[in-house]
């Protein structure tokens, strides 16, 4: 696939979460895919696809407005996309999560082999796991 079309692939991943579809945002992911985040705090670590929708299943309640991610800069190479992004999201409890994120997304044959997100972990667990 050309670098244009990974691109494009990474792009619409993250807009299908933005949007909260995440039903579409799982289907751009191979079976095997994984998604890394960074850290050392509770949604730290490798999960797999499924663990990886628990993890949204499990966020989703506690946000009144879902998050909003939006890609600031692209960068690709290979099979690599780079994408630097910031989010915003309301929670129930009032508090606000605004996050700035760097993901590698690994594009093989149409479809996400991997995710490595790295961000503020300290805030991601101070507003999300607290």
């Amino acid at each position: 696939m050309s670098l244009e079309e990974n691109k494009k692939i990474a792009l619409r991943m993250l807009e299908d979460l933005s949007n909260r579809k995440i039903d579409a945002c799982l289907a751009s992911m191979a079976d095997t895919a994984t998604w890394w985040i960074g850290g050392s705090f509770p949604l730290s670590g490798t999960k797999t696809k499924k663990e990886f929708a628990d993890i949204l299943a499990s966020i989703g309640p506690r946000m009144a407005q879902w998050l909003k991610i939006t890609p600031k800069t692209l960068t690709a190479e290979g099979d690599r996309v780079a994408v630097e992004a910031e989010s915003y999201a309301k929670l129930t409890n009032g508090r606000v999560y605004s996050n700035q994120y760097h993901f590698l997304i690994e594009v093989r044959d149409g479809k996400i082999q991997s995710v490595r997100e790295y961000l503020d972990t300290m805030h991601a667990n101070d507003v999300l796991c607290s």
